[in-house]
């Protein structure tokens, strides 16, 4: 069977982490999230799957190639307007060849065992299938109502209560029937052909589609920024320590440790893991990186620093003495001697984060900040819970941020002019 991965969409919900690359490119336990789709793919015995590219398509390209290294047989389709999910399914009528396929979302962490769940679903009765997973709010998601296993109805994110937990997993086993309904589906209230409403259309008819329960521990949404912290957390705690750099003495690593190829562990750190160091990275001396920390490629941790449950990206450098916490720092961020994130609210509620104009509680009472490619701090730079920072931003020193900033954007401190105490200036 061929499978098809959505992987077109922007990602406006994570910026500024998505302003210069796609969502399926972020990455989580040293790799990018679509790389972990398609391992999973892989692991069930799939070797081609087609790859509908958009918003900065080139970056996937250029990484995964043709998917030799991974086994793979890759194919590119490119959705050249953002004109939904439908609309991006249909480019790939003549790669399904008139066969049943699978087709999945592209900003999904995914086990393989979620893949071989639905495959099983569409096996049972050689009809349609849709993966459906439990979630403590499903209103966010598009609900899916199911009677003795089979697909009755999916309402995209109900405005009223609406009975179960069970919501769209963005998985499917499709036959090529799908589509002349694609056809016929018409565009939605945002101007853009859903396919959910294709699915909907196609249940009206008296058609069949069977409902595959998957757990919700093979599968995470990556929606909003902090999901990429639980996404991480979840691959860290399954990797396998090994050392390949140079741990000096005097550096201790305790638990479930990755150090890549050239990277240096000085005297004095403290390694708490699951924790991934990248290869080239240099850390110390006498730091503390906590659990579920993943330093990408060529990191530089300066002296007396501590980053706990964070994700930071390829070629950022943080200065001595600062503290980074439950937070994304993107690729060549260059934080000043004594930046702080916070991550816990005065009154430990939990932290809100302003995403699309609109404030969203993330359920986290600690959550600290989210930083785009190329930012700068200068020494002495407090940053409050879920503040979120543009890429090429610099803030200058001593600011105390409380609000987002955006892109392109420089931040200082406005000082005021002070007497001597001779009354002179």
């Amino acid at each position: 069977m061929k499978a098809v991965v959505l992987a077109a969409g922007e990602g406006v919900r994570l910026r500024p982490l998505t302003s210069t690359r796609p969502k399926h490119m972020l990455p989580v336990g040293g790799k990018p999230l679509l790389e972990h789709m398609l391992q999973a793919l892989k692991a069930t015995g799939i070797e081609d799957v087609a790859l509908v590219v958009g918003y900065e398509g080139e970056k996937i390209r250029s990484h995964f190639g043709r998917g030799e290294s991974l086994g793979l047989r890759l194919s590119y389709f490119v959705q050249e307007r953002a004109l939904g999910t439908a609309n991006a399914v249909a480019l790939v009528e003549q790669y399904a060849e008139g066969a049943d396929f699978l087709l999945v979302y592209g900003d999904l962490l995914l086990t393989s065992a979620a893949f071989n769940e639905l495959l099983r679903g569409h096996r049972r009765h050689g009809m349609m299938a849709m993966a459906v997973v439990p979630v403590e709010e499903p209103s966010q998601f598009g609900v899916v109502q199911v009677e003795d296993g089979m697909v009755k109805s999916i309402v995209e994110k109900p405005k009223e209560a609406v009975q179960g937990n069970l919501i769209n997993a963005g998985m499917y086993v499709l036959s090529n029937d799908i589509f002349k309904h694609i056809e016929k589906t018409a565009k939605s209230q945002r101007g853009e052909y859903e396919f959910t409403d294709t699915l909907q259309a196609f249940l009206a008819k008296g058609e069949k589609i069977e409902a595959a329960l998957i757990g919700a521990k093979d599968w995470l949404d990556i929606g909003r920024p902090w999901n990429l912290l639980e996404a991480n957390e979840r691959v860290l705690k399954g990797i396998v320590p090994k050392v390949e750099g140079t741990v000096e003495d005097g550096a201790h690593l305790a638990g479930s440790v990755l150090v890549g190829e050239g990277a240096r562990i000085r005297s004095g750190v403290y390694v708490e893991g699951p924790v991934l160091i990248g290869a080239g990275s240099d850390v110390g001396p006498n730091c503390y990186l906590r659990p579920c920390t993943s330093l990408g490629r060529n990191v530089r941790v300066g002296n007396a620093c501590e980053v706990k449950n964070s994700i930071i990206m390829e070629g950022t450098h943080i200065g001595h003495l600062s503290y980074v916490g439950d937070s994304v720092i993107g690729e060549e961020c260059n934080l000043g001697a004594g930046t702080i994130t916070a991550n816990l609210r005065f009154d430990s509620l939990p932290v809100r984060v302003l995403i699309k104009n609109e404030v969203f509680d993330s359920g986290l009472r600690k959550l600290g900040a989210f930083l785009g490619d190329g930012v700068k701090t200068g020494v002495g730079t407090l940053i409050m819970p879920g503040v979120k920072i543009g890429s090429n931003s610099s803030v200058g020193p001593g600011v105390v941020l409380t609000r987002d900033v955006e892109e392109n954007t420089l931040v200082l401190l406005e000082q005021a002019t002070h007497r001597t105490m001779t009354g002179k200036k």
